[in-house]
């Protein structure tokens, strides 16, 4: 027996020599003569980055950004969220915004799952028509289904954004695959997949509208039909992790390499023009929203630091592969003052905007900043770029000869996309609330995290709970006796109910 055990190990180290040899031979079954591993390899790279800014990065930013009775139910929509879309996309989603035509704004559904289908090279099918060329990149479709699923959880994450703090998990939990099939398959179709915006040259370089337009427009709107929060909540409503808060920021923040560098579905000179103008417009916004503050209140606050980054990051999305980069510290100009000035100023001067509780100003961040980045791709778009990126002959900005016919296109493109978002988000709203309530009751609002998910984030007592000396140690002696009376004592003398711990 000890004589014949080689020989068995020697064939299994040669089968798994010959394995690894077909791996990575020039031509095998998994390396096809399309097959380009470098933008292979870049683009599940990139998705993964995506996939980095929503979970951990929005689940870590929505836990910390709001107040600390509210932590877990934030991160818990996030994370529902991101979890639900996958089923969804890969049943019917993908094929509904990516497939083949079924109407103009809308794509074939159709299962995501099987072999024959995934393994395949990767194709939009609606993108041919006329002289417009078919997409194809050069890996398989499964690669292509990961990294778009990506884009489609995080703009359900960010339109959660606007109901944070009252909505009610179970109306979630059913108004997440609704919304995702039924208004982001469309905008993703109508301006990526194929569509009659695709076609028409309406520019969307990486989510400006189907992502981040929709988004905000949705939740503002969800935000109407659930109801605010408790006033209480409305008038004092501070992050309870400002350091976490940052830390779930600079996630999104790295993680918009992928955002943007994986929109040419290549690793090519346009995917390196956008990473560059992406993080050059995030850092100018930042600044000047910052600058502002400082005017305008005195000091810098953290919290419009991030706000000034998420707007200069939004803003650019739109053409961060199709701008030169002078061009894309303008566009973080206008990120970090447009949004700036309707946020701070605009919004309490409108009754509308000051009754719809918005709860992390979404409509701000990302319905006013992509449609400003919208329309300014539509003026700064230079020809040579979009030669690079777009299959589409003919649009350019209008500083390069596109004229106020391409700012048209894009203003029309936004108006479809803020129309359908309306009444879609409506109607799914409407139709939940009939079988349960979109807000969660008073009593259940009074309390937070433990009423929704009987959990609660800190391990901590404090936040206005009533002083109990049995339960809570405030004083010892010197030797180590305690001494509870005298800490009632002192407590009963000033007045004092109970300890606030401000995180």
């Amino acid at each position: 027996t000890r004589l014949a055990s080689p020989l068995p190990r020697h064939r299994h180290r040669t089968k798994r020599a010959r394995s690894r040899e077909m791996a990575y031979a020039a031509s095998s079954p998994a390396v096809p003569d399309w097959l380009n591993k470098g933008d292979n390899a870049w683009q599940l790279t990139a998705a993964t980055f995506v996939g980095i800014q929503s979970m951990p990065g929005l689940v870590v930013l929505y836990g910390s950004i709001v107040k600390k009775k509210w932590a877990v139910n934030s991160a818990f929509m996030a994370l529902y969220a991101y979890a639900s879309s996958l089923l969804v996309w890969v049943l019917v989603g993908f094929r509904m915004a990516f497939g083949e035509r079924l109407l103009p704004f809308w794509g074939k559904a159709g299962v995501a799952l099987t072999q024959d289908y995934l393994v395949g090279r990767a194709k939009l099918s609606a993108t041919k028509r006329g002289s417009t060329p078919l997409v194809e990149p050069f890996y398989p479709e499964a690669t292509l289904v990961m990294f778009q699923f990506e884009f489609a959880a995080i703009t359900l994450i960010l339109l959660a954004g606007s109901v944070l703090g009252r909505m009610n998990i179970k109306a979630w939990m059913a108004f997440t695959p609704l919304w995702l099939m039924l208004s982001y398959t469309v905008g993703a179709f109508s301006l990526w997949g194929g569509g009659f915006l695709y076609h028409w040259g309406v520019i969307d370089y990486s989510g400006g509208y189907v992502i981040h337009l929709s988004s905000g427009i949705a939740g503002f709107t969800a935000a109407y039909w659930v109801g605010p929060r408790l006033k209480s909540d409305r008038e004092r409503f501070s992050p309870n992790n400002i350091l976490l808060m940052i830390a779930g920021g600079g996630l999104l923040w790295m993680g918009w390499a992928g955002f943007n560098g994986g929109a040419p579905y290549a690793a090519n000179i346009t995917a390196s023009v956008a990473v560059l103008n992406t993080n050059v417009s995030a850092a100018t916004s930042l600044l000047t929203w910052t600058c502002l503050d400082v005017i305008f209140f005195g000091k810098p606050s953290v919290i419009g630091a991030v706000q000034g980054m998420m707007t200069g990051l939004v803003c650019i999305t739109p053409g961060a592969g199709l701008v030169q980069t002078w061009a894309a510290v303008v566009m973080g100009i206008f990120a970090g003052s447009v949004p700036w000035f309707t946020m701070m100023i605009l919004h309490k001067k409108s009754a509308l905007l000051m009754k719809v509780d918005d709860t992390l100003a979404v409509f701000h961040t990302h319905a006013v900043a992509g449609l400003l980045g919208g329309v300014l791709t539509g003026l700064l778009a230079t020809p040579e770029l979009m030669m690079m990126e777009s299959s589409v002959p003919g649009p350019k900005g209008a500083f390069y000869g596109g004229g106020i016919k391409q700012v048209g296109k894009q203003l029309a493109g936004a108006a479809f996309v803020i129309v359908w978002n309306l009444v879609v988000t409506t109607l799914i709203l409407l139709g939940i609330g009939l079988f349960v309530p979109l807000r969660m009751p008073d009593d259940q609002l009074m309390i937070g995290d433990d009423a929704a998910h009987g959990e609660e984030a800190y391990a901590l007592w404090g936040d206005g709970e009533k002083f109990d000396a049995t339960r809570h140690d405030v004083s010892r002696g010197a030797g180590g006796e305690r001494e509870m009376g005298t800490a009632e004592q002192r407590l009963a003398g000033m007045g004092a109910r109970g300890v606030t711990i401000q995180l």
